[in-house]
């Protein structure tokens, strides 16, 4: 883990080092020395989980090579993702959680208004079919997901646990589902056009086996493995920078040195995943009360770190806004034009390198976020970060 805590980079960024292999244990070598019989019963052992584990690799590769998940996407319209779908509204129990979840629809219309896209040029994602989920997920965590109570306690929404099933699978699930089909599906377009953005996703606190915090599917993860085997991606980046550790993707790619994880959080808010914390290459901790300008300074150090550890074909950048001042669990205070310099920064980090970048919105829970975010891609534009002309004026 890096610690980032002060604005002079070659000072501050003192990390451990990032290690290609892990090291062998020279006991067990000495325990085979000694037990012939143990050595070839272990090798029979290892034979046999190397078997199952090409298996599962194969039958992993089979369904994302069968998935419609991957569409060709006509150049009138431009990398930014999001269907009407996204939004959750359900008779207002959505309420009780803290998380805004109209944010994707009003994104959407901030950025109408202002006159900078035109719903017509919007690309709209398939929905993640269960064959799509198993990529990562396993059958017994999506079948825990036909227990209305289950799902209650992953949306931290209880009055969801006294629904039938199949209401909650439609007007909960069915959303979550289509923006998993936006991340998904952002990846391929970035590596087409060099940038996406999905206006939904980053449900970066569920991994393979587990879900919490307001997100049910693992999309970070699975967008990652997607693109191992559709766009013959081998080394990818996570830049999160929600104000919540990101523990779900850091659990899935703990063992996976393809994957490196630029992980800048609240160390004392939710999850308090110590465990998920071992996995993070790059941690950069924000303590409550941390305000624009230190914030900023801790990025750049990170960044340039980051630069010098890893050379990705994909950056993943989970732009959560709950680092926004007032957010009552992200608890920072960083301004609306911090978020957009923030944002400014990952995607000229990528940009400048010729590195494809897909963006998702992740978490905030304001009713101001939708507005923030809106401004912050209209200033990637204004930029020219982001090339948004197709969505205003329908010019391929």
């Amino acid at each position: 883990m890096l610690g980032v805590n002060a604005p002079n980079p070659a000072q501050s960024c003192v990390f451990l080092p990032f290690q290609e292999s892990q090291p062998s244990d020279s006991s067990w070598d000495l325990k085979l020395l000694s037990f012939p019989l143990l050595s070839a019963a272990h090798r029979m052992s290892t034979s046999s989980s190397s078997s199952k584990t090409g298996d599962a690799e194969a039958l992993r590769r089979h369904r994302i090579l069968s998935s419609q998940l991957y569409f060709d996407v006509p150049p009138s319209k431009v990398p930014l993702i999001y269907s009407s779908s996204y939004d959750i509204d359900f008779l207002g129990i959505e309420k009780l959680h803290p998380f805004d979840s109209s944010k994707w629809g009003r994104i959407c219309r901030f950025l109408t208004k202002e006159g900078i896209m035109h719903q017509k040029h919007v690309v709209e994602p398939a929905e993640s079919t269960k064959d799509d989920l198993l990529v990562v997920h396993s059958e017994s965590y999506l079948k825990s997901l036909n227990s209305s109570l289950n799902v209650s306690m992953i949306v931290e929404v209880p009055p969801v646990a006294m629904l039938p099933n199949c209401l909650v699978q439609k007007k909960v699930l069915h959303p979550f589902r289509k923006q998993v089909g936006g991340t998904v599906l952002a990846a391929k377009l970035a590596k087409e056009r060099g940038w996406a953005i999905n206006v939904g996703g980053g449900f970066h606190h569920c991994s393979s086996e587990k879900g919490g915090g307001f997100c049910v599917y693992a999309d970070i993860s699975l967008c990652i493995h997607f693109a191992f085997v559709h766009l013959k991606i081998s080394r990818v980046m996570i830049i999160d920078l929600d104000a919540h550790q990101g523990n779900g993707h850091e659990i899935d790619f703990s063992e996976d040195r393809r994957v490196f994880i630029l992980d800048m959080y609240n160390p004392g808010i939710y999850p308090l995943d110590f465990e998920a914390r071992r996995y993070i290459d790059l941690g950069v901790e924000v303590k409550s009360g941390t305000t624009t300008d230190e914030y900023l300074t801790k990025l750049d150090c990170a960044l340039e770190v980051a630069e010098k550890k890893f050379d990705p074909d994909l950056v993943v950048y989970n732009a959560g806004t709950d680092i926004l001042d007032g957010d009552p669990l992200g608890r920072l205070k960083i301004s609306p034009d911090g978020i957009a310099r923030r944002d400014e920064k990952v995607f000229r980090f990528a940009r400048e390198r010729n590195i494809p970048v897909i963006m998702l919105t992740s978490g905030g829970y304001m009713k101001s976020s939708a507005k923030v975010i809106a401004d912050s891609i209209i200033n990637l534009s204004n930029k020219s970060l982001i090339d948004m002309k197709n969505l205003s004026t329908g010019k391929a």
